[in-house]
């Protein structure tokens, strides 16, 4: 396995400061050799080392070793900023005023050499230490200058241009500690607007992974420069940018074709070769001839919350009519007893009897209407289900004295994550059918709870030996109002099912025989 190599450590300076810093020691590497092979080769014809021609060799061949020298300890351990610097611009001061002291002093030009080294060492250094530099170049022009005085025969002037020299040095210093502050100014305010545009590009590529809607950037030749997942979703087809309209759909590309003629926003619907009916919305770019925005939006995603919508304000209003019926409901029963009870004819009391049975059956309906209108209102907590088995089991056999040898439990306990309201109303829905069903057997009905294998889960199972459901009927088991039962509402399994979901659990019916397998994975574990 291969280990990335880390960047080296910085420690005084930023990236952009070493690496004007390496283009420097390039620079002085450059004027090194320059002088170097001009004093080898050209000897006396040029004014170069003409006082000295042994000191300006020597002086070039030591500052070509330290130009190779910086050079590499910039490369390969590029630290201390300040500390290389400085010493960098000492030896250039000091390899220069030598050279200018074997040529004949300023008069050979060599001094603008030091002004280009004061310069550079402000810009570089981003404005620090500037004037110390130029008070170095000055002290070094002003020594080289009295030594000549002292040694040879000098012109007074030349002490006059040296100090205008010297001047230039530290106007040069000022001004490039100016323009330095202001490139610190302008790159850090570079850096910053390049991480927040940064930042904002990748929240737009994500919000624009993550829309449920498609978006399609496309050019003037019909080529996708950018498209999103949904896009390709809505679309059924696998191409990836930098591909044509026609490879992701050629109904789109045709389409595109045609208004691309006419360059407004226009929106249609189009069925594409996925079969989903697809709003498209066509938005030119503002420039000439630029990338065209389309817009994909799932009209059948669209109308399932439509419809949601209306279900959920229909489930409302069925509520607030099932309460209402309510009290009617009870005034009819309440008079249908009375009027059996003092009624003595035999056909009056069989009325009697029917009217009371069917407000019986009416008034349950609305019970389990009013109960599925309170899915929403689930409080999940932690039951552990042989505790909570054992008071329903005896609220069970109240109710069918049969239950308590009809129903056996497995031996095993778990903990699940349920609504104790809503777990106590699945439970008899389940049992109430599988008692109905099942055989009068001893154990005909099963009841066991297992951890699942593959999740943090657990598994109730209801099992019972009776003939099962139809494989025609399988599908339909948790529609509403659909029931074998003569006296059955069919909202049992429908509500059963969603009293589940609004606890995060799942209610399936397994197709293992001979009779009803029904399963319930909710959130939970094994007792430790």
């Amino acid at each position: 396995m291969s280990v990335p190599v880390q960047a080296p450590q910085e420690t005084d300076g930023t990236e952009s400061f070493w690496r004007s810093l390496r283009f420097f020691s390039m620079y002085r590497l450059a004027i090194a050799a320059l002088f170097l092979v001009a004093a080898l080769i050209f000897g006396d014809t040029i004014s170069l080392g003409t006082q000295d021609p042994a000191l300006f060799g020597r002086a070039a061949a030591i500052y070509l070793l330290f130009a190779v020298a910086f050079l590499v300890a910039l490369l390969r351990r590029p630290r201390s900023f300040n500390l290389q610097l400085s010493i960098q611009v000492a030896v250039d001061v000091a390899a220069l005023t030598l050279m200018m002291l074997a040529s004949g002093g300023q008069k050979s030009g060599i001094a603008a050499l030091l002004l280009v080294v004061v310069a550079a060492a402000g810009l570089v250094g981003q404005g620090r230490m500037t004037l110390f530099y130029a008070a170095l170049a000055s002290v070094a022009m002003l020594l080289e200058e009295s030594w000549r005085a002292l040694t040879r025969e000098a012109d007074p002037a030349d002490f006059v241009r040296t100090g205008i020299i010297c001047i230039a040095f530290f106007g040069t210093a000022i001004v490039a500690r100016l323009l330095a502050r202001r490139v610190v100014a302008n790159e850090r305010l570079a850096r910053q607007r390049g991480r927040e545009l940064d930042d904002q590009l990748r929240i737009s590529e994500r919000i624009i992974r993550d829309m449920e809607d498609g978006v399609l950037v496309v050019d003037g030749d019909g080529w996708v420069r950018l498209l999103n997942p949904r896009a390709g979703s809505l679309l059924n087809s696998q191409a990836a940018e930098s591909a044509g309209l026609g490879a992701l759909s050629p109904a789109l590309a045709d389409r595109y074709r045609a208004w691309s003629s006419q360059a407004v926003e226009v929106v249609e619907m189009l069925r594409p070769e996925s079969g989903r009916l697809v709003r498209v919305r066509y938005l030119p770019s503002a420039e000439a001839a630029g990338h065209a925005l389309i817009y994909l939006e799932d009209m059948e995603r669209v109308q399932a919350q439509a419809q949601q919508l209306k279900l959920a304000a229909l489930g409302r209003l069925t509520a607030n009519m099932a309460h209402e019926i309510r009290n009617p409901l009870a005034a009819i029963s309440h008079a249908a007893e009375l009027l059996a009870e003092e009624e003595t004819d035999p056909l009056h009391q069989r009325l009697a009897r029917i009217v009371h049975d069917n407000t019986r059956r009416l008034n349950r309906l609305v019970t389990e209407v009013l109960e599925l209108g309170r899915r929403d209102r689930a409080q999940p907590e932690t039951l552990r289900w042989k505790i909570f088995l054992s008071g329903f089991l005896e609220e069970l056999t109240l109710h069918d004295p049969s239950a308590g040898r009809r129903v056996v439990v497995g031996d095993e306990d778990v903990e699940l994550h349920f609504d104790r309201g809503h777990l106590y109303r699945v439970l008899w829905n389940l049992l109430g059918n599988a008692l109905r069903h099942a055989s009068d057997a001893n154990g005909a009905v099963r009841l066991e709870a297992r951890a699942a294998t593959t999740s943090p889960s657990v598994e109730l199972h209801i099992i019972d030996d009776g003939h099962g459901v139809d494989e025609a009927q399988r599908s339909q088991v948790f529609e509403p109002f659909f029931t074998t039962h003569g006296a059955g509402t069919g909202l049992g399994l429908y509500i059963a099912r969603e009293l589940c979901e609004a606890s995060g659990a799942r209610l399936e019916l397994l197709d293992e025989g001979p009779g009803a397998h029904f399963r319930i994975t909710a959130k939970g574990g094994a007792c430790h």
